[in-house]
């Protein structure tokens, strides 16, 4: 069967077999949060999923929020918080697995309305940078601080109310508990400062944690607060959308699949400490991204999440190591304008005239100049995957096929 080219990132990723070389340090134990909770009051369970909201035209102007101010429109440079981190994947039958550990900071570092620019850093406990190549680079992630349109922060599972302790300072905290795990899913807990007040970035969030369960699934992954900063108000100086989260960019794809052709393209946007994805097929025109309605939406700190969760459930090391295929050959991969130095996988499967053999196509260095403005989402999925029949004799027939084809910038470097 052939592997998709691009998964989609806001899907939480399933727990990987990983190799006995790709271990990393032990990670935390997952507890609900690091606070001390008192007061604690149990509220009706919300069992309704969170809404998929709509987002207009992304330049379209912002509605009157007069009556309900929000935190983003006084965003400051410097502002900041900083959370540990933690995620784990086990072996079945094994006590040993695979984890990863640090911290991560989110910070305000420039301010031109309609836009707020942030930096996302990952580090060890020490501010160092980490090896693992998903969390290596720091990301640049412009924020539009207006909404184009109104949306209501909604949660899963059972509500309840507490007093906490968290990088030194007491919050009324409303706790959020979905447990899937009779069903065989994932048990998730989350807690929430009642009013943001400086963790605006992140919608108040104190701690998170997601505990797999079922199917053979086995791990968690886990943030929590240590530290928040407030800004000096300064205007600061955009910086250049590379490496780029997401936000901001596009990226096209073409696909072969049953002898029709297609182009998909992907638009990454952000509001307010949501992320927007949007996919769009055929003509586009001149605008890449000019109308977000429909798009996925996910809160920023549930991306942060699932990042640390894409990191531990995916190769430790790159190029990576695919079970199964011949040996690999590095050549250049083109898309549009843009020379990439490749590595290329093959495996072959079937036998006789039913052989078919997988090429896949990943970039040697996902953080290289080459890449530069690609979304990360694209940079370590494959740059071209296809499905090839073999006959005994002759050339190989392509079957199906897709393969990045271009990619770009729609908001600019300057903000517009």
């Amino acid at each position: 069967m052939r592997r998709p080219l691009f998964r989609a990132p806001f899907l939480l990723c399933s727990a990987l077999l990983l190799s006995t070389g790709c271990e990393s340090m032990k990670p935390r134990a997952v507890s609900p949060s690091d606070g001390t909770a008192t007061a604690t009051t149990t509220e009706q369970p919300d069992a309704s999923p969170p809404s998929q909201v709509s987002v207009p035209d992304a330049g379209a102007p912002a509605p009157d929020t007069t009556a309900t101010p929000s935190p983003w429109q006084r965003a400051r440079v410097g502002d900041r918080v900083e959370y540990a981190f933690s995620a784990h994947r086990g072996r079945p039958g094994s006590d040993s697995g695979v984890g990863v550990a640090g911290h991560v900071a989110l910070e305000v570092v420039s301010v031109q309305a309609p836009w707020a620019w942030l930096t996302v850093t990952f580090t060890d406990d020490q501010g160092r940078p980490l090896t693992h190549p998903r969390l290596s680079q720091p990301r640049v992630l412009p924020m539009r601080m207006e909404e184009t349109q109104p949306r209501k922060e909604e949660h899963r599972g059972q509500r309840s109310t507490e007093q906490t302790t968290a990088a030194g300072r007491a919050w009324d905290a409303r706790r959020y508990l979905d447990d899937r795990r009779p069903s065989d899913g994932p048990l998730q807990n989350r807690l929430y400062a009642a009013e943001p007040g400086p963790l605006y970035l992140t919608h108040g969030l104190l701690d998170a944690s997601t505990t797999l369960s079922g199917f053979g699934a086995s791990g968690s992954q886990q943030l929590t607060l240590v530290s928040f900063r407030q800004g000096t108000g300064a205007a600061g100086t955009v910086p250049v959308l590379d490496p780029a989260w997401g936000p901001g960019t596009w990226y096209d794809v073409r696909q072969e699949l049953s002898g029709t052709s297609s182009v998909r393209r992907v638009c990454l946007g952000a509001e307010r400490g949501f992320l927007l994805r949007k996919e769009l097929t055929g003509p586009t025109g001149d605008a890449p991204c000019a109308d977000f309605q429909d798009a996925e939406v996910k809160p920023l700190e549930e991306a942060l999440l699932d990042t640390v969760s894409e990191a531990v459930s995916q190769p430790q090391q790159w190029p990576p190591v695919i079970a199964g295929t011949a040996p690999s050959r590095r050549e250049t991969f083109t898309a549009a304008q843009h020379p990439v130095p490749a590595v290329v996988f093959e495996a072959p499967s079937g036998e006789g005239a039913e052989r078919r053999v997988q090429v896949t196509t990943y970039a040697a260095e996902p953080w290289g100049a080459a890449l530069q403005g690609l979304a990360e989402e694209a940079r370590f999925t494959p740059l071209a995957d296809a499905m090839f029949r073999a006959p005994p004799k002759g050339k190989r027939v392509a079957e199906d096929s897709t393969a990045l084809t271009g990619w770009g910038r729609w908001v600019i470097d300057g903000g517009k």
